[in-house]
């Protein structure tokens, strides 16, 4: 028999940071993709400055599920409470509260209050969620801290930029070949193996074998989110590049009378404590900006060019029929 049961959970950690700037953090869920190892995208659905309501995927035991928030942003006091409006089985409801103190010049903490409800027909299976949420809210305090205490080489590190191309054909094809990256190796020239898993519909995780500019082989590992009625495609690499420290993206597909542009954007964070081992001991942080805008871009560029050329295939096929 199912049982209910409500439990609360308190979490704080004191940072080297401003107040104003680990609320900041806070705050901003559209950021948490990048700073948080188990967000991987945010969609704001409503924001007015008081009220945010959001959708995120984020990876709960290993899968990445959809959750519904709402949240209400007090930026005076620093508070920001939330709860779920759609929570994952066993979580039947979830709700709590951020608080960040200003204790010293410099220094503030930052408190996570949540409380959670589970159904679980074991004792053992309802602990164990548990046990995942604390670990879990432990790290997220431990990740914003990070953040803030390094905000001021944060816009160093970060880094967004895009490739687009322009397709004289339908959506629909350009969108498919997108999608079915599986059928990436021997069309796309850096793709060696591919091999995509789909939990749930629209939610793919994808392995893939790449080659770098210098021959060699190497593998990024990624959750993809697809909405195919957007025309949209939002990753992030769950095994980024060497340089990164964080690195998610989206492909869009964006039609309009005469055909279609296809861009492919990429936001990442630079792990400065890579830099001289992958590129040299007298690299430094610009240098390593310009690298990874290159090859990524490249690698983009390498990719809508196949998409570019299915998509006027299709067209062909139709107008022989």
């Amino acid at each position: 028999m199912s049982v209910e049961r409500a439990h609360r959970m308190s979490h704080a950690v004191d940072a080297a940071a401003p107040a104003a700037v680990l609320y900041a953090l806070v705050a901003d869920t559209t950021q948490w993709p990048l700073l948080l190892p188990d967000s991987i995208h945010v969609e704001r659905l409503d924001f007015d400055g008081t009220t945010d309501r959001y959708f995120q995927w984020a990876v709960v035991d290993g899968i990445p599920q959809p959750s519904l928030w709402r949240r209400t942003l007090d930026a005076r006091r620093r508070r920001v409470d939330f709860h779920a409006e759609r929570s994952g089985a066993p979580v039947t409801t979830t709700g709590g509260s951020w608080r960040v103190e200003e204790l010293a010049p410099g220094w503030s903490r930052l408190t996570l209050e949540q409380d959670v409800s589970v159904t679980a027909e074991r004792a053992v299976d309802a602990e164990r969620l548990l046990a995942s949420a604390r670990a879990g809210a432990r790290t997220t305090l431990d990740r914003l801290r990070a953040a803030a205490e390094g905000w001021r080489r944060l816009d160093g590190a970060a880094l967004s930029f895009e490739e687009s191309v322009r397709i004289q054909g339908p959506a629909e094809p350009v969108y498919e070949f997108l999608y079915g990256v599986s059928s990436w190796p021997g069309r796309v020239p850096h793709v060696v193996r591919a091999e995509v898993t789909e939990e749930s519909p629209g939610v793919q995780h994808a392995t893939v074998v790449n080659l770098a500019g210098d021959g060699s082989a190497y593998t990024t590992e990624a959750v993809r989110v697809c909405f195919p009625a957007a025309g949209r495609i939002v990753f992030k690499q769950l095994r980024p590049h060497a340089l990164l420290s964080a690195h998610t993206g989206e492909w869009s597909v964006e039609p309009d009378a005469t055909g279609v542009t296809v861009v492919a954007r990429h936001d990442v964070l630079l792990d400065e404590r890579t830099v001289e081992r992958v590129l040299g001991p007298d690299a430094d942080l610009a240098r390593a900006r310009r690298f990874v805008r290159e090859a990524l871009g490249a690698e983009s560029r390498a990719t809508l060019g196949p998409a570019q050329q299915h998509a006027q295939e299709s067209v062909r096929s139709l107008r022989s029929v």
